[in-house]
């Protein structure tokens, strides 16, 4: 009672102390304002992105909550990079539009707000896929007028007249006849994924992305090569509003033959985990999980399942997966991701005339798929001057690529011996130089390295093999190109026994597995994938050498948020016909 009594005399006394008085209860009523604002504001939230794959110049619109009612000190970040003023369209609360900038890269797009950061959408730029993204929707089917010339060898270029075939491919195909033995399809696969199998077509092949075999492409001219595993016979263009007629095309390799026999289907399941996670605020995780590949001998894959939902199904032979964590998360919590494939394989048996095998023409050496075969890279030191000298040595001043392979293939088999089992991580293949001794990895690619610095395009293959009872181990060969024949098959570890039930016994591995290939190897990499950063250009990097696929990326986390352990498991087969 007493210091209420106190306050009362001096309020009514004191005229200074009535203004002090005032100026605290505004300043407590201030402060309890301010306080319940910042309470209020909410962390922006991403519903949707469009496009997912786009390019420069091209409107995104982000639709989704809490963007503020105007932009502001608020920006969206793509790639790890923020967008300018200058890119803004729209800015609401609910929607943006921007254009997408000039120097747009793969990554996530996030929207940052005073109230903090969003969960992250997803881009890619449309340059670094194959496949263009359709711009033009055509309303007739497309007709094929003529093709030129009417017979050739793997590799020759064909131009296709006609019209309706489109201003840009798209998704539009070229489709030939394929080179492979005919057998009715056991579409019994169970779980639904027959069907996925059965709908496709084995007596047709498609023109080859990884061979750059598509030139150019108008509404009334296609130019493209004729593709490894063709054989004489129709050839039709697809476009979205269906298929052509067809034209007969014949099919010479004049430098001996190759056929794809003995196919079989697998459902093989690809798994990974998450856990022992640890984080202090909220991070992003990216996961690329390889894809078996598409090539002339592997014609047929099908993701049918895939758990947890991915972000793109099929973007540089890569399943992308990402998470967005948060303090909450437990570090018992484990985060699993499966995924099954539909696929078939053939197995390649091919004889060569190695006197109508001729050096490569300059309009050979003058594709992509050429240079890029032939140059040194991260995985293929071919300008090592030890590779150089042992190259030059074995081959002498031959000039024949099929000659030259042949001498390599059979030095390496004469003079060095194979471990079965694999060396450190971090070893260098290029050991085998001094040490005489290597696995089944630093064959593949010491041998790919000699060919490559000989002028041969050659390519490292990454996969599995799968034994006859339906184990599996990751496996590494090589692939070399002859031009007007294709690839050619090297698989230097089996030639040299390495210990491996096959479903088959081979009398003469030695003389088999050079140009020659079982329907047991499942490939997941063709060369180097070279993966861009799509958190930041100072996120975690997980790498994994020696396994089943040749990417430089497989876990990418935001720069010192998280610790996790993960755990990447060989490709199991769960079903064989």
């Amino acid at each position: 009672m007493k210091i209420k009594s106190t306050f009362s005399l001096l309020f009514r006394k004191y005229s200074f102390f009535r203004v002090l008085s005032y100026v605290f209860i505004i300043a407590v009523v201030l402060s309890s304002l301010s306080v319940a604002t910042v309470k209020s504001k909410k962390i922006p939230v991403i519903a949707s992105v469009i496009p997912v794959v786009g390019s420069a110049g091209d409107t995104m619109v982000i639709r989704g909550s809490n963007f503020g009612a105007i932009r502001g000190t608020n920006y969206v970040e793509i790639g790890g990079n923020r967008i300018t003023a200058s890119g803004y369209l729209t800015w609401t609360e609910n929607l943006i539009k921007l254009t997408i900038p000039s120097n747009v890269q793969d990554g996530l797009v996030i929207v940052s707000t005073k109230a903090g950061r969003s969960k992250p959408g997803f881009f890619a730029n449309e340059a670094g896929i194959p496949v263009a993204v359709p711009q033009s929707v055509k309303t007739l089917q497309p007709v094929i007028s003529e093709i030129s010339p009417q017979s050739g060898a793997y590799g020759t270029l064909l131009t296709i007249t006609g019209s309706d075939f489109g201003t840009a491919r798209g998704e539009s195909k070229v489709f030939f006849t394929a080179n492979a033995e005919a057998a009715a399809h056991n579409s019994a696969l169970g779980s639904g994924q027959g069907e996925v199998a059965a709908d496709f077509n084995f007596s047709e092949v498609c023109a080859s992305e990884s061979d750059y075999d598509y030139e150019f492409w108008s509404d009334s001219e296609i130019r493209v090569r004729i593709p490894d595993g063709a054989a004489t016979g129709p050839v039709y263009v697809e476009t979205e509003k269906g298929k052509s007629n067809t034209v007969a095309e014949e099919i010479k390799l004049s430098a001996g033959t190759k056929n794809y026999v003995s196919r079989k289907t697998y459902i093989l399941q690809v798994n990974s985990d998450l856990d022992s996670i640890d984080t202090k605020k909220g991070t992003a995780i990216t996961l690329r999980v390889p894809r078996p590949m598409v090539t002339s001998w592997q014609p047929m894959v099908e993701l049918t399942e895939c758990s947890p939902e991915p972000v793109i199904s099929d973007y540089k032979n890569t399943v992308i997966h990402q998470l967005e964590l948060q303090r909450a998360t437990s570090k018992s919590e484990k985060i699993k991701f499966s995924h099954t494939f539909v696929l078939s394989t053939y197995a390649i048996q091919s004889s060569i005339n190695e006197k109508s095998v001729r050096p490569y023409s300059a309009s050979t050496k003058s594709r992509v798929f050429f240079k890029n075969a032939t140059k040194a890279d991260a995985l293929i030191k071919s300008d090592d001057e030890k590779v150089i000298s042992l190259a030059q040595e074995i081959a002498g001043k031959g000039t024949n690529p099929y000659n030259q392979a042949k001498l390599a293939y059979d030095y390496l088999l004469q003079n060095y011996k194979l471990r079965d089992e694999l060396r450190k991580a971090d070893a260098s293949p290029l050991d085998l130089v001094k040490n005489k001794k290597g696995d089944p990895y630093d064959f593949a690619i010491f041998y790919t390295s000699l060919l490559r610095a000989l002028g041969i395009p050659a390519l490292p293959v990454a996969g599995i093999l799968v034994d006859s009872e339906m184990k599996t181990r990751a496996h590494w060969w090589t692939e070399f190109y002859i031009e007007g024949f294709g690839w050619l098959p090297v698989d230097l570890a089996l030639a040299m026994g390495m210990n491996y039930k096959s479903f088959r016994s081979v009398e003469n591995a030695a003389e088999f597995y050079f140009g020659n290939l079982d329907s047991q190897h499942i490939a997941f990499s063709k060369g180097w994938n070279e993966i861009k950063q799509t958190i930041s250009q100072n996120s975690k990097i997980v790498y994994r050498p020696k396994t089943y696929a040749f990417q430089s990326i497989w876990e990418e986390s935001s720069e010192g948020n998280v610790n996790y352990s993960s755990l990447w498991n060989d490709p199991i087969v769960l079903g064989l016909y």
